[in-house]
């Protein structure tokens, strides 16, 4: 076995990768660029080595800055994680020149399956089930929309050696087939180095499930069941399942075995994902073969029991695969929410920024169900923009779907995030949404339920008492602090009055308080609420037992109350007495300030580039400007028609969240 590793990759995956190799008892060696000098993964590697400045393409990418710290730390094989250079072709030779190993498939099998167009190819050829379309390079937007017309609209349109989203894009039209052209051929430069476009038929309805392969080099190959990854948003996965809710047995056999008859076709060996689109009538479709450790790949451990790192450094290392297919089982339900930096609220802009609170869910694991955290940062790191927005994979484990859902529910609520945007309200409003908790989903799931964007969420009223009835227990608490005086005896502080008004989300519940050494009793008009909590003032997390059930609750002081957040809804929680209600309710609405004749910038980025000019009419819809953050290039549009009175931004300026971009009259 390997004495030493290196990890050719940063954040979250470079940590579940050093733990695994940690318990084989293999030394492990971090890379890092700049903007990483403190990260979680350079702290938890024996070794670390830093290889140039922030951005990716002069550091985490550039081979031979990888290949000298190979040479400095005499490692002895290197795992690639994903991204970067993971399904690098040039990266797997020249590990193999120097005589270091490649925790991965062969150079032969990446560029076979990292390239789309051949890919396709090969499935075909293999007996695999592929999706129409055009499979030859395509030079220039006008060739696009002639494509596009042929195989009939809508289409996808991809990057060739495109993958986690980036360099993809829907068109419905000849004019949406010209501006994704551009679009996804410039993400394609940027990201990957290779512009090289195709284009398919768009499915639509359709879900999309991959199978995890598993194979080494003594001819080997068996596949781990599936996983549900349907919930996307702009072509990047959001929520993971494992197994799917939709596929029969008879259809998992037939696209594992396929799966396993590509990897075949290729020699493939390591761990590797095969991904489908699959309709309504559960006909499949290939879409590519990712030959690298998926995102994803927890979810698949959690319901089979196996470590896919430890086989993937066990495969590298010569050995034949210990497992058979009779051996892999789905043992219980498994889901994955990924946690990114990115304000729901806004769009899903990607957000920076230090992580002034950063307190995961508790890790369990036993007979009843697991909580795992994958995790590439610690409270007071730095969130950069040169890198994914993703900053954990939070999974959840239980012996069914339904209760998988429900500890996934109360373990976003007890994460605690605080300093950036972060998506946390949004994977919990879906946890609650009955599309998904009933397993009807679609990759167009997040699109059709939330066309306007996300907005948080409305709490029913049986909910919102509840809630109530914790804070008005939460208040008076908070109370007795305040009135106490320090040095006097408890007989002389001021009496805390038992009757209040609990306001939340335009609802007003008058309550009662009846409080005891064990808790309080409240009491509502015809009902009442038990709640005991040992939360004291300034604690951001209130752990209440509510009724005999626990609930977490993130808790924010206001005055006259608390901001509150659970499930979803962020909201103020105003507790006062019956007569400051009463003048409360008289008292007019803050007036927001009229930001629609101007263009904000969402998000920190870089402008790429600047459609229109001052005098040009625009009309809604039309593209004004272009901005690249965390290499995904985003188009913000007029909202309506109008004027450009002035234009405040060049391509090539940096912007901060709400500069102005432009104006109009």
């Amino acid at each position: 076995m390997f004495n030493k590793i290196l990890i050719a990759n940063r954040g979250e995956i470079a940590c579940r990768i050093i733990k695994s190799a940690q318990s084989m008892g293999i030394k492990t060696v971090a890379i890092y660029s700049d903007a990483d000098v403190q990260a979680l993964h350079v702290k938890m590697a024996d070794e670390a080595v830093h290889i140039g400045p922030s951005p990716a393409n002069q550091s985490y990418i550039v081979i031979e800055k990888v290949m000298d710290a190979v040479r400095k730390t005499g490692s002895q094989a290197v795992h690639p994680g994903y991204g970067f250079l993971s399904e690098n072709r040039l990266f797997a030779e020249a590990l193999e020149a120097e005589g270091v190993a490649f925790i991965g498939p062969s150079a032969f099998a990446i560029e076979s399956m990292g390239d789309k167009i051949t890919s396709k190819k090969i499935a075909q050829e293999a007996g695999v089930t592929t999706v129409p379309g055009y499979m030859g390079l395509i030079t220039d937007a006008t060739e696009a929309v002639k494509i596009s017309n042929e195989i009939g609209y809508p289409v996808m349109i991809k990057a060739s050696a495109g993958g986690g989203g980036k360099g993809m894009r829907i068109a419905w039209n000849d004019d949406g087939a010209r501006e994704g052209f551009q679009s996804s051929k410039n993400e394609a430069a940027s990201s990957f180095g290779d512009d090289r476009i195709f284009i398919e038929k768009f499915i639509t309805q359709p879900r999309h499930i991959e199978i995890q392969v598993l194979a080494d080099s003594h001819g080997n190959c068996i596949y781990l069941n599936e996983r549900e990854c349907s919930i996307q948003r702009r072509n990047q996965k959001v929520i993971e399942e494992a197994p799917s809710p939709f596929l029969t047995p008879g259809i998992r056999k037939m696209m594992g075995e396929q799966s396993c008859a590509l990897a075949s076709a290729v020699g493939y060996k390591s761990a590797g994902t095969v991904e489908f689109i699959v309709d309504g009538d559960h006909n499949f479709f290939f879409l590519e073969m990712n030959t690298r450790l998926q995102v994803e790949h927890p979810v698949t451990e959690l319901i089979t029991g196996v470590d896919l790192v430890e086989q993937m450094i066990r495969v590298a290392n010569g050995e034949a695969l210990s497992l058979q297919q009779g051996d892999i089982k789905i043992n219980g339900w498994a889901i994955e929410s990924r946690l990114y930096a990115e304000d729901p609220y806004r769009g899903f802009l990607p957000s920076i920024g230090r992580l002034t609170k950063y307190r995961p869910a508790q890790e369990v694991s036993n007979d009843f169900g697991a909580v795992r955290n994958d995790t590439g940062v610690y409270e007071g790191d730095e969130i950069s923009i040169f890198y994914d927005p993703m900053i954990a994979k939070l999974c959840t484990w239980a012996p069914t779907r339904e209760t998988a859902i429900a500890k996934m529910r109360d373990a976003l609520d007890s994460f605690e995030v605080e300093g950036i945007g972060h998506n946390i309200p949004f994977l919990s409003a879906v946890m609650d949404h009955p599309k998904f908790c009933a397993g009807k989903i679609t990759t167009a799931f997040i699109e059709e339920e939330y066309p306007e964007g996300f907005e948080g969420v409305e709490l029913s009223e049986d909910i919102l008492r509840q809630i109530a009835a914790c804070t008005a227990a939460m208040y008076r608490v908070s109370e007795i602090r305040r009135t106490r005086v320090s040095g006097r005896m408890d007989n002389h502080e001021r009496r805390v009055r038992d009757d209040w008004v609990v306001s939340l989300q335009g609802y007003h519940f008058p309550v009662k308080i009846a409080a005891d050494p064990n808790g309080s009793t409240i009491h509502f008009d015809g009902t009442t609420h038990r709640v005991s909590s040992e939360w004291t003032p300034g604690k951001s997390l209130a752990l209440i037992n509510l009724d005999g059930e626990d609930i977490a609750l993130k808790v924010e002081k206001r005055p006259s109350g608390f901001r509150i957040r659970f499930r979803g809804a962020d909201f103020r929680v105003t507790v006062c007495s019956p007569r400051q209600a009463e003048l409360t309710r008289l008292m007019p609405e803050k007036v927001a300030p009229d930001t629609s004749k101007l263009l904000l910038c969402p998000m920190p980025g870089l402008i790429v580039n600047v459609a229109v000019r001052v005098g040009d009419k625009v009309h809604e819809g039309q593209a004004l400007c272009t901005v690249e953050a965390m290499k995904m290039e985003n188009i913000l549009r007029a909202e309506k028609s109008s004027v450009v009175t002035r234009v405040n931004a060049l391509a090539g300026e940096s912007l901060a969240v709400d500069d102005i971009i432009m104006e109009f009259e």
